[in-house]
């Protein structure tokens, strides 16, 4: 009898302490606070003691998270980063906005191939040599790396097997790859300013900043349910016979729905793009109201050289077609790759300028232009 009571009391106390246990770590778990609302892939979690900043789409098809202990002090921890960073390589000309807009850009150092940069502050420390010439994207010189000695080398990858950024973390510089070119909304991608703004201890700023934008865009959207009227919308061009255009799941799409226009692929499947047979795309098309993004042609004449179908189109001798390729930066770099990422609420305006003139008669557009 003694021997049934004792093995109760064992297997109740050895209970107790397994769900004390577990309501203690239920407990730390819930002290973790995020204030990522909008974006997939990234989250930042916060208890008294610590940041953690989970990147979980490094790259498309991701099946684990890359998770960082941020730190104030300097560590050996290859999963940890020390903020705020001095000196940051970037490699894409979406990741420079951010910089901007947290006034950090004196601290890039490098960047391949700068003359994609269009963003005014850091195209004038280009010009000054602060920021230096670091190659071929794909094939960053690894010497001029070493002497800028970042701490921090932002990339972006396609794939799990990117060897460029597997020698730079063999030589001692951490790499931080940044998804956010996979989210599917536009908030959801303006939203990784918040990651900046981990980095360089500006998360307040960061905060802000987004806000924002985030409450811009919806203002926008709003605005744009005014209209009765719901232009029928086109988009993309030719390559090599091929049709390309939005998927109905896509971010652009996304952009033309909140802009209040019917996109006609809006109920195609898929988050990417379509390519599409070109008689296909144009008997659908061809009554459309407006064309959108038409590919590199500065006139309608050109146009009409390098897409005789398209010319046949209603879009074309209404001239309603509109491209962002023709804004530019000082070295030809496109103004909308590196700044819309970053500032979608300026992209719906410039959509809802289009489709709906009436509803923002004093707005002057940031990337499109008319063909004329």
């Amino acid at each position: 009898m003694n021997i049934i009571k004792i093995t109760f009391f064992i297997s109740l106390t050895i209970s107790l302490i397994v769900s004390c246990n577990s309501h203690s770590s239920k407990k730390i778990e819930e002290k973790a606070i995020s204030n990522v609302k909008y974006a997939k892939g990234f989250d930042i979690l916060k208890t008294a003691n610590e940041t953690k900043l989970i990147i979980k789409t490094p790259y498309p098809g991701a099946t684990e998270d890359v998770v960082y202990t941020i730190v104030s002090e300097e560590s050996s921890d290859k999963n940890t980063i020390q903020v705020p960073l001095n000196a940051i390589v970037v490699t894409s000309s979406t990741h420079v906005p951010a910089l901007e807009l947290l006034g950090v850009e004196n601290k890039l150092v490098g960047f391949p191939n700068t003359d994609f940069v269009s963003s005014i502050k850091t195209r004038k420390l280009i010009d000054e040599n602060t920021v230096k010439e670091l190659g071929h994207p794909e094939h960053i010189n690894t010497e001029t790396l070493l002497d800028l000695n970042p701490d921090l080398v932002m990339g972006f990858s396609i794939n799990s097997n990117n060897k460029m950024f597997t020698t730079i973390e063999k030589i001692g510089i951490q790499v931080l790859l940044n998804g956010d070119w996979l989210e599917s909304t536009p908030i959801g991608r303006a939203e990784w300013i918040k990651v900046y703004g981990v980095l360089f201890n500006k998360e307040k700023e960061a905060d802000s900043i987004f806000n924002k934008i985030k409450n811009n865009y919806l203002e926008a959207k709003e605005i744009a349910k005014k209209s009765k009227n719901k232009p029928s919308i086109i988009c993309g061009g030719l390559y090599k016979d091929i049709w390309y255009l939005p998927a109905g799941n896509s971010f652009e799409a996304t952009f033309l729905k909140d802009a209040n226009t019917n996109y006609l692929w809006k109920d195609s499947e898929g988050e990417g793009s379509l390519s599409l047979n070109i008689e296909n795309v144009f008997e659908k098309g061809k009554d459309a109201d407006i064309w959108i993004s038409p590919g590199f042609y500065p006139t309608l004449n050109d146009l009409e050289k390098g897409n005789l179908i398209g010319s046949k189109m209603k879009a074309f001798h209404n001239k309603t077609i509109y491209s962002y390729n023709n804004t530019t930066g000082e070295k030809g770099g496109i103004w909308y790759f590196e700044l819309s990422p970053i500032r979608p609420d300026l992209v719906l305006k410039d959509l809802i300028k289009i489709a709906h003139p009436e509803l923002l008669p004093e707005y002057e557009f940031t990337f499109y232009k008319k063909l004329n």
